[in-house]
């Protein structure tokens, strides 16, 4: 589990796509983040500059970031394997994600089906749980991202693929924007048991979807607090089954590559934090 809890932010790579390391680091502290995720993307990219991956280790602890997720696992099934030219992202075998979250102490591996709409779920569990126990042997989590347009749409199938493994270091991973992209359901959220939400990525997004949710996801998501997500109200659910997960704030935007890291990551902490003090009344 992660050491981190409900009222710490996580910094998600995934705020600067074209971004590395150092960029990273500089965005999480400028946002007062006490949490970091990292893509194998990035430990490719800072080898290329020079960087061994203990040199990465090392430039975190310097400034007390603890990863919490290795994201995000494509491949761990052939059900949803990319056709020829359908993939947004390179696609990265399971071992350099163990060799990762072993070099950088990572929390948990974050697990998702990005292609195909359709998965046979226990087929699927069986796929999951190898990875899952691979995962166990060193004391970390698999954290499985639903998607809306995936066969694991929403939190409530999210949790029958989890059980059906019989793994119970297997997590859910919260993205507030597939929530309100896919099913919106608030009740079936409150019935999750908290000790299963393994992690939160959170932003914003406008009532009315693109005609490419895909696209739309890893370019235009809107800082929390810029759109229609019923966020505070998400917040509180959370706390309501007893969800421990940090407070992950993932901003894809396209336009985030051109501003200096230290104001995307003051912005989006600064979104985020809002945010909590709306629900919570804490002072967060």
């Amino acid at each position: 589990m992660s050491p981190l809890g409900p009222d710490d932010l996580v910094y998600n790579t995934t705020n600067m796509l074209g971004g590395g390391v150092r960029e990273l680091v500089a965005a999480a502290v400028a946002g007062d983040y006490r949490g970091v995720t990292i893509w194998p993307q990035d430990v490719e990219r800072a080898r290329a500059a020079g960087m061994s991956i203990s040199d990465v280790k090392s430039l975190l602890d310097d400034h007390g970031l603890v990863v919490t997720d290795v994201d995000c696992l494509l491949s761990w099934t052939e059900q949803a394997l990319p056709k020829p030219g359908e993939a947004m992202v390179e696609i990265v075998g399971a071992d350099a994600f163990f060799e990762i979250a072993e070099a950088l102490d990572a929390s948990a591996i974050n697990v998702t089906q990005g292609f195909g709409g359709e998965l046979d779920l226990d087929r699927a569990a069986e796929d999951l749980a190898k990875v899952a126990r691979r995962a166990a042997e060193h004391g970390r989590n698999v954290n499985f991202e639903f998607l809306p347009w995936s066969g694991v749409p929403d939190v409530t199938t999210c949790l029958d693929l989890l059980e059906r493994t019989g793994c119970p270091n297997t997590t859910i991973m919260f993205d507030a924007w597939h929530w309100f992209r896919g099913a919106r359901d608030l009740e079936a959220l409150r019935k999750i048991p908290g000790a299963r939400i393994g992690s939160t990525q959170w932003n914003d997004a406008p009532s009315q979807p693109s005609d490419n949710l895909p696209a739309e996801a890893m370019q235009s998501r809107l800082l929390p607090g810029d759109g229609d997500i019923p966020l505070v109200d998400l917040v509180r659910a959370l706390d309501e089954i007893g969800s421990r997960a940090p407070i992950g704030v993932e901003v894809i935007r396209s336009d985030h590559d051109a501003m200096p890291p230290e104001e995307v990551g003051r912005r989006t902490a600064d979104a985020m934090r809002a945010v909590l003090r709306e629900a919570r009344g804490d002072g967060a």
